[in-house]
């Protein structure tokens, strides 16, 4: 009988964690994200593609915490043949930056101390949509951490996420297509 007892006092803790949880990341205060090149969900225009000029879009973003340090920043592609495709990784862009402009240099570090990760293109800086077939998406996610990151530039996206971990105060993202 004890150990009926023990299975359901530890079954609802399990489940009272697993709520708990839940209601703490529906909690987690939302950045919008934008771009004046595409609107979420529409096409990116080709100028920010392998098959143009393959810059940088405009983004800019509302909604950054007042405890925020600073800004990451994920573009990613997951319908890629392979599994996800990492595009643009940049981290430690100050916290009252609110904007990128398109064409953002591919220098490993930016003037402002922001700081370029490693593409799966192996380089640092954007790389831009090139899909070798088929819609692909491409997510453009913003994330207000309450720390600056001690990573020097280059590191990976798996890299980032690691460090950010139990940092993250507040994210959002805008979501693109392309087709070629």
């Amino acid at each position: 009988m004890s150990l009926m007892l023990f299975i359901l006092v530890f079954s609802l803790a399990v489940v009272s964690g697993c709520i708990a949880g839940e209601k703490e990341a529906n909690t987690m205060e939302k950045i919008v994200v934008s771009s004046e090149a595409f609107k979420d969900g529409e096409t990116i225009p080709s100028e920010y593609t392998c098959d143009g000029k393959n810059v940088s879009p405009a983004l800019s973003w509302k909604g950054i915490p007042a405890g925020a340090k600073s800004i990451a920043l994920i573009v990613d592609d997951p319908d890629a043949p392979g599994g996800m495709f990492v595009h643009w990784v940049l981290y430690n862009i100050p916290a009252n930056v609110q904007k990128l402009p398109g064409g953002m240099p591919k220098n490993e570090t930016l003037g402002d101390g922001s700081r370029h990760g490693m593409t799966d293109f192996g380089r640092v800086g954007y790389g831009g949509p090139c899909p070798p077939k088929g819609t692909h998406r491409y997510y453009f996610k913003v994330y207000a951490l309450d720390t600056m990151l001690n990573m020097q530039p280059g590191a990976s996206k798996k890299q980032l996420e690691s460090a950010m971990k139990g940092h993250i105060l507040a994210q959002g993202e805008l979501m693109g297509t392309y087709k070629r």
